[in-house]
């Protein structure tokens, strides 16, 4: 008999640190899903607390090796992206691990303000405030600089941004200048609409910031949409990145900090090879290499990880409705949810993410599609990312069978509409915490019901 337990043992190097099976039920990260799934009903999403500080510690850890290893002398500091999910329950997480914050528009400052107010972070936190900025988002940036965040740091998008700063703020500040960096062939575009062009940096520093005594220069700002990768592209980009903080140090003495951004990915398969700690040693070493041959004072590094924080602490659970054959050679499993609306990544960007069977992992296995609840004819997932098709256990009458899809954590809930309307007014699903206590017992509640159809007629003005 081909049982799904088989397929999956042959096909990964399975059990991993993630994922194991225990009387045909699959645990994440130690928890039994079955056992929330009994408890919640689906669809639901989870989120594993204990994953997010994992992460952060684990790139502490990989950074800070580096630095040792490489006898660097600048420091590393950890800043969390909260656009990848704002969500309390994720910052209060995040913030146990003395991190900092980098904010994207304007509503992340009453964020900030909130986080402050209950004693989450303080006035020495790191406010790395970037995007492109309207006149709120820099009105609210400059009460933060007069209300004494003295490291609120606005990085500079565009040449005019800082005239805001230099007319309404009243103490001395720090600013960052974010450079427009050049981005892969395969992009619509060739560089980036956001941060200041190479050429310009030095007589945007020269022209307002060098002899004014309000403003100081602390950061030069990289990032990339492709993330940090082992590629010719990323080494080359950094490369000229460096360069670029290596001519500025010379006429600038108050930059001292190398922000290279996010981009740090996460494990979408179980095939999922990427060495961290290489990475973080081949960053220091190349960042040490140019100062050192330029004779320049090494930096502190900053980095802004986003979807690396909370992505791999989130999972959604469905169940199979119902089994449909098409065309006499597709065969549909039904879920009681929508890709579209509760996994818009999988839509959108064709992300895939890790898909497994919770239960029934005993039984035999077939090749399937699976298609969503909303009328739209793409609100399916029918590949991996490691093969084109999928397979989950067979149906039999009288046995539910559920999956899940994990490392879902980040950006699905802002993307898709939370607590919103969504396509075809699929309500948003209920959202479980999943804790530990000081045992290492697994603790879980209910953060959010499942969205009801009241919540979304007021939406709509009914």
């Amino acid at each position: 008999m081909n049982r799904y337990t088989d397929l999956i043992q042959q096909t990964f190097d399975f059990p991993t640190k993630e994922f194991h099976v225990e009387n045909n039920e699959l645990h994440f990260n130690g928890v039994n899903l079955m056992e929330i799934i009994e408890t919640y009903g689906t669809p639901l999403k989870l989120t594993y607390l204990p994953k997010i500080s994992e992460s952060i510690q684990n790139a502490k850890s990989y950074f800070n090796n580096a630095i040792q290893t490489h006898d660097y002398q600048g420091k590393y500091t950890y800043c969390y992206c909260t656009k990848s999910s704002h969500f309390s329950f994720v910052l209060d997480e995040a913030l146990k691990n003395d991190i900092h914050i980098e904010t994207s528009s304007t509503f992340d400052i009453p964020l900030v303000r909130s986080l402050y107010a209950k004693g989450k972070i303080t006035k020495d936190t790191y406010i790395i405030c970037n995007g492109f900025k309207r006149e709120l988002y820099k009105k609210y940036i400059t009460e933060l600089l007069n209300d004494g965040f003295h490291n609120c740091v606005p990085i500079l998008d565009n040449l005019g941004e800082i005239d805001y700063y230099l007319e309404h703020v009243k103490v001395p500040f720090q600013v960052g200048i974010r450079i427009a960096a050049d981005e892969e062939p395969k992009f619509g575009f060739y560089t980036s609409r956001l941060g200041v062009r190479y050429n310009d940096i030095l007589s945007l520093f020269e022209e307002k910031i060098k002899n004014n005594p309000q403003v100081s220069l602390k950061m030069l700002h990289f990032f990339i949409n492709s993330g940090i990768r082992d590629t010719a592209y990323y080494w080359s980009e950094l490369t000229r990145f460096i360069q670029k903080y290596v001519d500025l140090k010379k006429i600038a003495p108050t930059l001292d900090t190398m922000d290279i951004g996010g981009g740090w990915p996460i494990k979408t398969n179980v095939f999922f090879d990427y060495d961290y700690q290489y990475m973080a040693d081949q960053i220091v070493k190349n960042i040490k290499w140019m100062c050192a041959k330029n004779n320049t004072t090494e930096p502190n590094i900053f980095t802004e990880f986003g979807s690396y924080t909370v992505g791999e602490s989130g999972a959604v659970l469905y169940s199979v409705l119902e089994e449909k054959l098409q065309n006499d050679k597709e065969l549909w499993y039904m879920i009681d949810g929508s890709f579209i609306t509760q996994l818009p990544d999988s839509w959108g960007l064709n992300q895939k993410y890790i898909m497994l069977a919770v239960n029934n992992w005993d039984e035999t296995y077939q090749g399937i599609s699976l298609g969503g609840l909303t009328c739209d004819s793409m609100d399916y997932y029918n590949s991996e990312a490691h093969q084109y098709n999928i397979y989950l256990p067979k149906i039999e009458q009288g046995r539910k069978q559920y999956i899940g899809f994990f490392h879902t954590g980040a950006y699905q809930e802002s993307l898709g509409g939370y607590g919103g309307i969504q396509h075809c007014l699929i309500p948003a699903p209920k959202h479980v915490l999943i804790d530990r206590d000081e045992n290492g017992n697994v603790v879980h509640r209910l953060f959010a019901k499942d969205q009801t159809e009241e919540s979304m007629l007021k939406t709509l003005g009914y």
